[in-house]
C-alpha cells in the first residue's frame, strides 16, 4: 500500500512537469492584427521596416530592389521566416530570389533548414523562400555566430537578374513565427542587454503629424519583454529529478527495511 502511494505522488509532479514543457512547444508568437503590419520596405539596415512576429508584412517594389524588415525574436524563440514574392505577368527570364537573415550585430545567420534561395522559371506566378534559424540563446561566447536575443534584420532580393527584367514590378510578403524551444535550449548565462542596435527612421506618418521628429531607437519588443534567460522549464526538470530521486530512495528503503521479517523470539530465561 505504501509503495502505491509513493508510485502515484511520483506520477502527479510528473504530471504537473510535463504540462509546462508541451506548453513551450506551441508557437510562441500570437498572432496579431494584420492592419497594423506594415506595407513598405526598408533599403538599408537603417531604413528597416519594424514588424511583430504573427504578423504579414508586405511591399511593392522593382526588381533588383534590395529590401529589409526587422523583428525582435527572444531567447528560446526559434523563428522562422516566410517570404512570397509575386512575379509580374509580362515577359521576362528567369530569376533567382533569396532571403537572408542577419542579427543585431548584423551577422548573416545560418538557415537550420528552409528553401532560402530559389529559381523562379519565366512562367511562374510566384516564389516562395524559408529560413528556420537556429534557437536564440541567452548567452554565447565573444567568438561565437549563435543567434542572441535582440533584433534580427531580414534582406529579401533577387540575385544576378537580368538587365531586361530590372524594373519590373513585384509583390512581396514577408512573415515571422517562432516555436518556444523551452529549456532544452537553456544556458548558464545571459545578456546584460538585448542586441537592438543601431535606429529606426520614424514612419511617414509620423513625419508628417510632427515635422521635428527625430530618429528613435528600435522600438519593438516581444509581448513578455525581454526574457534573456531569467527562466526556463530546465528549473522545472530540475526541481523533478531531485523530487524523484527523494521518492526513490524512500522507495528503495520501505522494499527493503524487512517490514515482512517475523517477529524476534525471545529466548528462554533471557
Amino acid at each position: 500500500m505504501r509503495n502505491t502511494r509513493v508510485l502515484s505522488a511520483a506520477a502527479l509532479m510528473l504530471g504537473l512537469a510535463v504540462s509546462p514543457a508541451v506548453a513551450d512547444s506551441t508557437p510562441s508568437a500570437s498572432p496579431t492584427e494584420d492592419g497594423d503590419a506594415p506595407t513598405e520596405a526598408g533599403t538599408s539596415f537603417r531604413t528597416a521596416t519594424e514588424f511583430e512576429q504573427g504578423q504579414t508584412a508586405t511591399a511593392n517594389a522593382s526588381t533588383g530592389d534590395y529590401l529589409y524588415w526587422s523583428f525582435p525574436a527572444d531567447a528560446g524563440q526559434r523563428p522562422a521566416v516566410r517570404a512570397t514574392v509575386k512575379l509580374p505577368e509580362a515577359a521576362r527570364s528567369s530569376s533567382t530570389w533569396q532571403v537572408d537573415v542577419y542579427d543585431g550585430l548584423r551577422r548573416r545567420q545560418a538557415c537550420q533548414y528552409g528553401a532560402q534561395t530559389r529559381t523562379a522559371g519565366a512562367e511562374a506566378a510566384s516564389v516562395e523562400l524559408s529560413c528556420t534559424l537556429r534557437t536564440v540563446r541567452a548567452w554565447s561566447e565573444q567568438w561565437a555566430d549563435d543567434p542572441l536575443p535582440g533584433t534580427y534584420y531580414i534582406r529579401l532580393t533577387t540575385t544576378r537578374p537580368a538587365t531586361a527584367d530590372l524594373g519590373l514590378p513585384v509583390e512581396a510578403e514577408v512573415r515571422v513565427d517562432s516555436v518556444d524551444i523551452g529549456g532544452s535550449a537553456a544556458v548558464d548565462g545571459s545578456l546584460a542587454q538585448p542586441l537592438v542596435p543601431g535606429i529606426a527612421v520614424p514612419s511617414r506618418q509620423q513625419e508628417d503629424e510632427d515635422s521635428s521628429a527625430e530618429a528613435v531607437l528600435s522600438s519593438l519588443e516581444p509581448d513578455d519583454g525581454w526574457a534573456s534567460g531569467r527562466w526556463s522549464d530546465r528549473w522545472v526538470w530540475t526541481a523533478l529529478g531531485a523530487a524523484l530521486a527523494a521518492l526513490a530512495g524512500i522507495g528503495g528503503y520501505t522494499l527493503t527495511r524487512g517490514a515482512d521479517r517475523p517477529p524476534r523470539v525471545r529466548q528462554p530465561g533471557a
